[in-house]
């Protein structure tokens, strides 16, 4: 199954999600017009007051879950950040020097860029000892990771990589914003019985008093209506936990398999699981919001139940390691009572790192202080020489089908070729692009033209519009930036957005016109400029403004085709000298796209700007058909058989600007 397919499974588990609501809902309705019409002796009265009667009851039955799911749904519009924190979740800072915590941001960036997903924010529950982690947002851009402090403790890189191939798993295939609608429509039903509460509490105390003052009998019709609301919302809170479950269990097998696949072993993920079944702590979080959450989590978040939201731990295992016996989990038990295990001692014997006690984060600021805090670089992981980069006229064979499978399916030598770009980056980049201070002015200089004429532009217009202290700050990086090679740009930009998402919403605004102003500066700006510009924009617009809608893919090619035919005529005049062989290239792109087609070879006057329109009519198209649209564009890039690593690194660029993040291609023939 590639990324398109679990796009479309997506698809098909949000309608079934809203269907099993749909009907939870009908059947509560239900149940409160019962007992509203028995409250209120409505029986006795016309069919046509009854109807109105009832029709009044379901609105405002309907109307309280609506707006209470709608309510609770708006509340998580900060992203995945807002719910780690209400789980008690503390960020760990981009530059941290917590060996412990270094660690696990450096698992969590190589497995972005292995992804070709925007490095998510990043979390620990330093209260929960238990293993677990989840993802939460509801998008890349606006995703985050969080790890029980348990999980830190006690698992070694191997676990700690699979665990979070498994959350990253969620975050490609779309679960994050599913999960998230799960937590509102939960909210909603739930909320019932907040109402029922109250309506219940009111009608016995005002029934009480009129009944020791005219001494009439017969129940409060208000405290029956809110026992009604009271049931209802537990019986629907009851079903939509059934729901959640049933949901959730499908989707954790594709992410164990994921996470496989993304690691290429399956020591890693099926030691964490050995883990939790083996410690006395297992999965299980104290949190009292563990149940909103529990179908997000990498294990079950309290005991197994007929709401388990996970299939059972053995069975994962065994789907994993089909020799595993479930009776080890027993030994492992009795062996880990007397001595538990401890991840960086189980590293140092690997020889991935340095023996070293781990401190445990202060709620605040972790990673600052504290016991045995090491200075920078002391607890480092032992990295690997990494392999030299191909120059930059190396050409490659790039078959388009190998494309399409490689599209968020990263392997292990993706993984790989993720850590060796890390390490090739200069440390003095890499520090400026982790501190929220100098992130900024950095990516600025990425963005900033090679072409002397087009920087002046672009440095006179920043002067202009944002003062000349950022304008020469930028300048200033992009001379520090100079013979970087391409290879490294996106991932070094894209390590700046963690940082980025620490400055506030008004500076993340600046940022934006700032952007804006690069790629406007002068129309001669080149397409791998562009489109990295064009891309970072993007991400920047979606952190500041998450899309919480349910359908954002419903175009389709047919609609959607004088936007596509932009962006393949465009690639095959900035790819192509000779005008004729660019048209040959757009037209085999076009052939791709709609086979069967003619279509006239018109590149845009403007040249890479004429895309600004395209982009939000591209990325809405449905799963299917920006498969096409993707292999169109490997189509035309690749139109002679061969790619550059500049144009590869395109290729990149674009997929991301589609949310079909594609990992670096290494095992290519390019690293």
């Amino acid at each position: 199954m590639n990324f398109f397919e679990r796009q479309r499974q997506v698809r098909r588990l949000s309608t079934r999600l809203v269907l099993l609501f749909v009907l939870a809902v009908v059947g509560i309705v239900v149940v409160v017009n019962l007992a509203a019409v028995v409250a209120f002796n409505a029986t006795t009265a016309d069919p046509g007051q009854l109807a109105g009667f009832v029709a009044m009851v379901t609105v405002a039955t309907v109307a309280a879950i609506g707006l209470a799911a709608l309510v609770r749904t708006l509340a998580l519009r900060g992203g995945g950040g807002k719910v780690a924190r209400e789980l008690g979740g503390v960020p760990v800072p981009t530059d941290t020097t917590d060996p412990e915590l270094r660690r696990l941001r450096n698992v969590v960036e190589e497995m972005a860029l292995a992804s070709g997903v925007p490095v998510p924010e990043v979390y620990v529950l330093p209260e929960e000892t238990a293993i677990n982690a989840f993802a939460a947002g509801w998008g890349p851009s606006d995703a985050a990771v969080a790890v029980t402090w348990g999980a830190l403790q006690r698992l070694n890189r191997d676990e700690l990589q699979g665990v979070i191939a498994h959350e990253f798993a969620h975050v490609v295939n779309g679960d994050m914003r599913l999960n998230i609608r799960l937590m509102g429509l939960l909210f909603g039903i739930l909320f019932l019985t907040v109402i029922g509460r109250g309506m219940a509490r009111f009608g016995l105390i005002s029934g009480g008093g009129r009944q020791r003052g005219n001494n009439s009998g017969g129940a409060n019709p208000l405290a029956l209506v809110g026992l009604a609301l009271l049931v209802a919302g537990y019986v629907g809170v009851l079903a939509g936990r059934l729901i959640q479950a049933s949901v959730s269990r499908q989707r954790e097998y594709l992410a164990d398999a994921s996470a496989v696949q993304y690691t290429r072993q399956t020591r890693g993920i099926a030691g964490a699981l050995k883990k939790i079944g083996g410690l006395s702590d297992g999965s299980e979080l104290r949190s009292p919001k563990r149940d909103e959450v529990g179908h997000m989590l990498f294990g079950e978040a309290a005991r197994a139940s007929w709401f388990a939201t996970h299939p059972p731990l053995a069975k994962r295992i065994q789907v994993l390691d089909p020799s595993f016996d479930p009776a080890e989990l027993q030994r492992l038990s009795r062996q880990w009572a007397a001595a538990p295990p401890s991840g960086r001692q189980e590293d140092a014997a690997l020889g991935l790192a340095p023996a070293a006690a781990p401190s445990r984060p202060t709620p605040g600021r972790p990673g600052h202080g504290g016991p045995g805090q090491g200075a920078p670089g002391q607890g480092a992981e032992v990295s690997p020489a990494a392999p030299a980069l191909p120059v930059a006229g190396t050409r490659v064979r790039l078959d388009p089908a190998d494309v399409l499978g490689r599209v968020a399916a990263p392997t292990e030598t993706a993984y790989t070729h993720a850590a060796a770009l890390l390490d090739q980056i200069p440390q003095p980049l890499l520090d400026r692009a982790r501190n929220r201070q100098t992130a900024v002015p950095l990516l600025l200089g990425l963005l900033l033209s090679a072409e002397p004429q087009v920087r002046q532009h672009q440095y006179a217009a920043l002067v202009e519009r944002h003062g000349r202290d950022l304008a020469d700050a930028a300048i200033h990086e992009a001379q520090a930036l100079a013979g970087l090679h391409p290879m490294l740009v996106l991932p070094l930009a894209e390590l700046t957005f963690p940082a980025l998402r620490e400055r506030p919403a008004p500076e993340l605004e600046s940022l934006l016109a700032a952007v804006f102003t690069l790629i406007h500066a002068d129309g001669s700006i080149n397409v791998s400029e562009y489109c990295l510009s064009r891309l970072l924009l993007a991400e920047i617009q979606e952190l500041l403004r998450p899309d919480s809608r349910w359908r954002t893919d419903r175009r389709t090619l047919t609609d959607s085709r004088s936007a596509a035919a932009f962006l393949l005529a465009t690639l095959a005049q900035v790819g192509h000298g000779e005008p004729a062989e660019a048209e040959r290239a757009f037209q085999a792109g076009m052939g791709t796209l709609l086979p069967g087609t003619s279509w006239t070879y018109a590149p845009p006057e403007n040249g890479v700007l004429a895309l600004e329109t395209a982009w939000p009519v591209l990325d809405g198209l449905r799963p299917g058909d920006k498969e096409r649209l993707v292999a169109a564009v490997v189509a035309v890039i690749s139109h002679d058989g061969e790619m550059t690593v500049a144009e590869i690194e395109l290729l990149r660029t674009i997929c991301g600007l589609l949310h079909c993040p594609l990992p670096p291609m290494a095992g290519s023939g390019i690293g």
